[in-house]
C-alpha cells in the first residue's frame, strides 16, 4: 500500500512498508506423503467482475467470494478449513518474514544505469560517453561470451528480501507493518513467507 514511519518508544524512526494481507482459503490438497498444500485468495476492497464460468465453478464449490489473485502455499501443521479468512494475526510483531515480488519494470536500459558502468571521460572530444566499450575479443574466442553485461531490458523480475521484521500488526484493518521496502511499486502483490516454511 506504500511507506511510511513509524516512531520506537525511545524515539528512533523506523521507515516500514504498509501491506495489506487479507486472503480466503479457497482449495485444500493433500498428496499422499506429503505436505498439505493451500490455495489462497487475495481479497480486494473491490468486487471482481467477469469471472469465467470454470471460476466461477471453483470458488463456489469454497463457497467463498471470486478474488482476482489465487496462490498455492504449503502448510506447516495447522488446521485449517476451506473458507477460512488468514489475515494478518498469523504473524506476530518482532517475526522475521520473507517477502517475495515481482520489481518495478525499468524497460530497455545502457549498461550504465543496469550495471553501473562507470563509461568513459567526458571532455577532450572523447566520444566514449555511456557505451559499454570491447564486447569481446577478435580472434579468441571471436564471439562474445556468455554472460557479458549488456544493455538490455531491466527490472520487472521475480526477487525475494530475507530477513525483514514485522514492527507491528493491525489485525482489524488486516495490515502488516514491515521493516524496509518490498520489491514492486504501490498495488504490487507479494508473497509473505515465515521463515519456518
Amino acid at each position: 500500500m506504500g511507506m511510511t514511519q513509524v516512531f520506537t518508544d525511545d524515539g528512533r524512526v523506523i521507515p516500514v512498508t504498509m501491506i495489506k494481507a487479507a486472503c480466503v482459503v479457497v482449495q485444500k490438497r493433500t498428496a499422499e506423503g506429503q505436505k498439505t498444500k493451500v490455495q489462497l485468495g487475495f481479497v480486494e476492497d473491490k468486487p471482481v467482475k467477469n469471472v469465467c464460468k470454470p471460476q466461477k465453478g471453483h470458488f463456489a464449490k469454497a463457497k467463498v467470494p471470486p478474488t482476482r489473485k489465487l496462490h498455492e502455499f504449503f502448510l506447516n501443521g495447522t488446521e485449517i478449513k476451506v473458507g477460512d479468512a488468514v489475515g494478518a494475526d498469523i504473524f506476530a510483531e518482532s517475526e522475521i518474514v520473507r517477502v517475495l515480488g515481482t520489481t518495478k519494470g525499468k524497460g530497455f536500459q545502457g549498461a550504465v544505469k543496469r550495471w553501473g558502468f562507470s563509461g568513459g571521460r567526458a571532455t577532450h572530444g572523447s566520444m566514449f560517453h555511456r557505451a559499454i566499450g570491447s564486447a569481446g575479443s577478435n580472434t579468441y574466442p571471436g564471439e562474445v561470451i556468455k554472460g557479458k553485461r549488456m544493455p538490455g531490458r531491466m527490472g520487472g523480475a521475480s526477487k525475494t528480501i530475507m530477513g525483514l521484521e514485522v514492527v507491528k500488526v493491525d489485525k482489524e484493518r488486516n495490515l502488516l507493518l514491515v521493516k524496509g521496502a518490498v520489491p514492486g511499486c504501490k498495488n504490487n502483490y507479494l508473497y509473505i513467507l515465515k521463515n519456518s516454511f
